[in-house]
C-alpha cells in the first residue's frame, strides 16, 4: 500500500473536479484528483459535447433549408456516418490523453482508480489491478462524482438492455426505430437528433414534454417534434418492457399503447454517484445526494468535506457545476490560509446564482434558452410580477435569419424592484441570446437603466428593445 498526502483531494475528474483542483493549485496548494473512468468526465464523452455534435448537423441543415438561395443548394439528407464520425472527434474517440496532459501541465496529480472515503480526510484509491493507494488531505476532500441516468423499476426493462444517455450519445449506428421513456431535456434533444438522422422516434412523456420550462416553449417544441415525424405520447407511462428473440423491444403504457422499437432510451432523471464512496465511514448515507451550504461544504460532515456539481443536486448543469467548483477551490484556499471568507450574497466564495439565475439551453428544434424563474415559479416564490411576451418572429433580425421564423420571448419582471427575474426564448438559434439575459438578472439591472442598453440593428437581440417597449417606459 502506498501512502501520500496532499492539501486537497478531489474525487472525480470531470469538468467540476478539474476546476476545483485547478483553483486550488492556482491558490498555492497541492491537489490530487481521483478518477475511475476517463479524465474529463460525463460532459466530455457522453453528454454536453458529443450530444451537441449529434444535434448540430441537423440544425445546420434545417437552417439552410429556411433561407432561399441556400435552400436550393441542399440536395440531400444528413450523412449519418459523417455525423457520427464528427461526434466521435468531439468525444476525442473516448481517449483522455489530452485531458491527462492538461492535468500534468496544471500541476495536478492524477490517481486512476476507484476512490472511497475511509475516514475523515482520507481517501483510499483502488486501481484496476487491485493495488491500493491511501491519499490523506491536509485541508479538504471534494466529492465531484456527478450523477448517472436513473432506471425505473419497470418490469422487463433491465433485461431489455435499455440505452441510457451514455449509449444514446455514443451509439455506433442509428436505430431504425427508437422509443424514448421520458420527456425532459435528454429525451427531447435525443429525439431531435435521431429523428434528423432517420430514426422513427416515439416519446413516452409521463409528465409531459419539458415540464419545467414555460408552457409556450414546450408546446412549440412538441409541435416541431411531431412535424418532424416524432410520435409524442403525453401522460403515457411505460408499465412493461420486453425485448423478444429477434431483438425488437416492446413497450406497453398505462393507456394501452404498444410501441415497438429497435432500441429504448430511458431518460427520466438522474441519480447521484455516491453509492460506493464510503460515505458511511463519515456518518453519511451511501446513495444520497449530498446537501451543502452556499460554500459547497457538506452539511453534518465536519469542516473538511465539500461536494460540487451534480452530486449536490443544486443545479444539474455542467456550467453551474464549474461555477460551483471555482467557488469551492477559492474558499478552500482562503480557509487553509486563514483568509477572510466572502460568503455573503454574490460573494466570491458562494454560488448564489444557483438560487435564481441558472441559465439553460435545450438544443431541440426550435431551441429553448431560459434563465431565472418561469412565470409560475416567480408567482410561487411570492413575487409580485408582470409577464411580458413578444413574438420573436416579428423582430427584423429574425426575419433575416430565416423565412417564416417562429419564436417567442418572455420577460418576467419583479414589479416591486423593477428588475427582471426570468427570461425565456424559444426559436431557431436562440441559445446565444441567453447570456445577455443572465447578465441582466445577476446584475439586477433596473429596467430604467436597461433602456440604455441599445441592441444593434438588425439583429435578433432587438427583441430586448421590443420587450421593454411592451413593458412601457
Amino acid at each position: 500500500m502506498t501512502e501520500l498526502a496532499y492539501d486537497v483531494v478531489v474525487i472525480g475528474a470531470g469538468p467540476v473536479g478539474e476546476n476545483v483542483a485547478d483553483r486550488v493549485v492556482q491558490g498555492g496548494l497541492t491537489a490530487a484528483i481521483v478518477e475511475r473512468e476517463l479524465v474529463g468526465g460525463e460532459c466530455s464523452y457522453w453528454a454536453c459535447m458529443p450530444t451537441k455534435a449529434l444535434l448540430r448537423s441537423g440544425s445546420a441543415l434545417r437552417a439552410a433549408r429556411q433561407v432561399p438561395g441556400a435552400r436550393e443548394a441542399v440536395t440531400g439528407d444528413l450523412d449519418a456516418a459523417a455525423v457520427l464520425a464528427r461526434r466521435d472527434s468531439f468525444a476525442a474517440n473516448w481517449r483522455d490523453d489530452g485531458q491527462v496532459s492538461w492535468l500534468e501541465s496544471a500541476g495536478i496529480a492524477l490517481h486512476r482508480g476507484h476512490g472511497r472515503l475511509s475516514s475523515a480526510k482520507v481517501v483510499e484509491v483502488t486501481d484496476a489491478d487491485g493495488a491500493t493507494t491511501t491519499l490523506t488531505a491536509r485541508h479538504a476532500v471534494v466529492v465531484a462524482t456527478g450523477s448517472s441516468s436513473r432506471k425505473p423499476d419497470i418490469p422487463g426493462l433491465r433485461a431489455a438492455a435499455p440505452w441510457s444517455s451514455r449509449e444514446a450519445a455514443a451509439a455506433t449506428s442509428v436505430p431504425r426505430r427508437l422509443a424514448i421513456i421520458g420527456g425532459g431535456v435528454v429525451a427531447t434533444e435525443m429525439a431531435t437528433a435521431y429523428a434528423a438522422l432517420g430514426s422513427s422516434v416515439t416519446i413516452l412523456a409521463r409528465d409531459g414534454v419539458l415540464p419545467s420550462v414555460e408552457r409556450f416553449a414546450a408546446e412549440q417544441v412538441t409541435q416541431s417534434l411531431r412535424a418532424a415525424g416524432v410520435t409524442v405520447h403525453v401522460d403515457a407511462e411505460a408499465v412493461s418492457v420486453h425485448r423478444d428473440d429477434e431483438g425488437t423491444v416492446h413497450v406497453e403504457t398505462t393507456k394501452g399503447e404498444r410501441v415497438e422499437a429497435d432500441e429504448v432510451l430511458v431518460a427520466i432523471g438522474r441519480t447521484p454517484n455516491t453509492r460506493d464512496l464510503g460515505l458511511d465511514t463519515v456518518g453519511l448515507t451511501p446513495g444520497d445526494w449530498l446537501t451543502v451550504d452556499d460554500t459547497m461544504r457538506v452539511v453534518d460532515a465536519g469542516d473538511w468535506l465539500y461536494a460540487a456539481g451534480d452530486v449536490n443536486r443544486r443545479a444539474l448543469l455542467t456550467h453551474q457545476g464549474k461555477y460551483q467548483a471555482r467557488a469551492v477551490g477559492d474558499v478552500i484556499v482562503a480557509r487553509a490560509k486563514g483568509e477572510k471568507v466572502d460568503d455573503g450574497r454574490w460573494g466570491r466564495h458562494v454560488a448564489t446564482a444557483d438560487e435564481r439565475a441558472v441559465p439553460q439551453v435545450v438544443f431541440t428544434d426550435p431551441e429553448i434558452a431560459a434563465v431565472g424563474l418561469t412565470a409560475a415559479a416567480a408567482e410561487a416564490a411570492g413575487l409580485r410580477t408582470r409577464v411580458v411576451d413578444y413574438n420573436l418572429g416579428a423582430v427584423a433580425g429574425a426575419a433575416l435569419h430565416a423565412d417564416d421564423y417562429q419564436g417567442q420571448a418572455r420577460m418576467v419582471v419583479d414589479e416591486d424592484r423593477k428588475v427582471i427575474v426570468g427570461v425565456t426564448f424559444v426559436g431557431p438559434d436562440v441559445a446565444e441570446l441567453i447570456h445577455a439575459a443572465t447578465v441582466a438578472i445577476v446584475g439586477e439591472v433596473p429596467l430604467d437603466r436597461l433602456w440604455h442598453a441599445v441592441p444593434a440593428y438588425p439583429t435578433v437581440s432587438e427583441v430586448w428593445l421590443r420587450l421593454l417597449e411592451a413593458y412601457g417606459r
